[in-house]
């Protein structure tokens, strides 16, 4: 039975707190300051000193503006970091607008056919709703971005520049959702009214030009062939003429994107360790390539982001960043805000209950460029964010190790560094398929 808030109830909490010494004292610094900045341990500032035992370098940071799009940032930025390295070309960035391009297009597509899928599903079901909730948006995970690329292949940022648009994505981003539940309406209606395959085809054909017209007015359309013209960092002068976005990427890139692979840590029951997970509904090409993950224990998530770091690559990761970090400082530490000491209150969860509850998921993607070992063991890691130069060290941050394990959730590692037998689960196993709503499905 529920019970009411009582009168005797509040006049005990009332003397208990007037009866505390030090209750008047922080209730002026907290109201006046703001609960983080009097939590603030700024002991923490020395711990996170940005020096490293092993540090890329790997030039000047990206900014991804008023966009959702750090997952796409992250991953062109550990490509062109292999780039830059092939060809003498520091500070060069890729077209993140080109893939965005491709991405939104294909991600209406995505929905479309999710809505056709399920169409004799009331609007109040479960997953309907979560489809209605955001048909789509900036986010996005690593084998999302390794579709695009295997399909449309990529461009330098100078053949496909930043439009006012892509930087600031919020009036697109409501544009494209408003049509999307509208065409949601139309294809329901269509399958509702028993409609034959030809004329929902037709109707969806439509959407696509009509999508494909938004994206282009808004973002530029995307060249199909170009050359690429630069000067490296000797200022020798170099013109590469008639490339297309996919033999740019052969050429320029050269990776095989089937030998990266989602690492994940999720230490919930539903989630055994050294086994393989997929999300339903979660995806963006059509016929492209799926999300696919291997959830390992924090340790062996570490030491393999460790191997790709000491074999000179950096590593894609995903994380919840607003959790205990300090954002103009760039300092992600559990030991920064010290709250529960603050408020005298245990606020304390497992990791794995965070992600049960809804506390924590992957929210952010950043670029693990270096680590400090001491004894063999990670203390803290250098991370390349994209939100510009003037927060943390020129726009990189520092993360404590433990911060890592409480808060890091993805990494993307070339297949070579895992174990046999991690190997021949992640290539053979068929993944265990998870509700669209679940963590591990959550976009950075």
């Amino acid at each position: 039975m529920s019970k009411e808030i009582t009168a005797a109830q509040t006049a005990a909490y009332q003397q208990a707190l007037t009866s505390d010494p030090s209750a008047q004292v922080l209730e002026r610094a907290v109201s006046h300051q703001g609960i983080l900045a009097t939590a603030a341990d700024y002991a923490s500032d020395a711990d996170m000193t940005p020096v490293f035992s092993i540090d890329l370098d790997t030039g000047k940071v990206a900014n991804q503006k008023q966009s959702g799009r750090c997952w796409m940032f992250a991953a062109l930025n550990t490509m062109r970091h292999h780039l830059a390295d092939l060809f003498n070309l520091s500070n060069f960035e890729l077209s993140q607008n080109y893939t965005n391009f491709w991405d939104k297009f294909e991600k209406a597509n995505y929905f479309y056919e999710n809505v056709l899928a399920t169409a004799d599903q009331p609007t109040s079901s479960r997953k309907v709703a979560f489809l209605m909730a955001t048909p789509q948006q900036d986010g996005g995970q690593w084998d999302m971005l390794c579709a695009i690329i295997e399909k449309y292949g990529i461009v330098p940022k100078s053949v496909m520049p930043e439009t006012y648009n892509s930087s600031k994505s919020s009036e697109l981003n409501k544009t494209l959702n408003l049509k999307l539940r509208k065409d949601a309406v139309v294809l329901r209606k269509l399958v509702a009214d028993k409609a034959s395959d030809d004329d929902i085809a037709a109707a969806k054909d439509k959407m696509l030009k009509e999508d494909y017209q938004i994206l282009s007015f808004a973002l530029g359309e995307p060249v199909s062939e170009f050359d690429f013209e630069y000067r490296d960092d000797d200022k020798n002068y170099h013109i590469d003429k008639g490339l297309t976005p996919k033999s740019f990427f052969d050429k320029y890139v050269g990776w095989d994107l089937s030998d990266y692979v989602s690492i994940i840590n999720a230490p919930t029951a539903d989630k055994p360790y050294n086994h393989t997970y997929t999300v339903e509904m979660l995806g963006n090409v059509v016929g492209g390539r799926s999300v696919k993950h291997l959830n390992v224990s924090m340790a062996d998530f570490k030491q393999l982001a460790i191997k790709q770091l000491q074999a000179g690559q950096s590593v894609w990761f995903g994380c919840d960043v607003g959790q205990e970090s300090e954002r103009q400082k760039g300092i992600m530490d559990p030991n920064y805000y010290h709250t529960d000491d603050l408020f005298n209150v245990d606020f304390n969860m497992s990791k794995a209950d965070k992600l049960d509850y809804g506390e924590s998921m992957m929210t952010h993607a950043m670029v693990l460029t270096g680590v400090d070992l001491v004894d063999g063991q990670p203390t803290k890691w250098k991370v390349e964010n994209s939100w510009g130069e003037k927060v943390g060290t020129k726009g990189y941050f520092v993360m404590s190790d433990a911060w890592m394990d409480k808060y890091c959730y993805q990494v993307v590692v070339n297949k070579q560094f895992l174990p046999d037998d991690l190997r021949k689960v992640q290539e053979t196993e068929e993944p265990t398929v998870l509700a669209p709503w679940d963590p591990m499905g959550a976009l950075a």
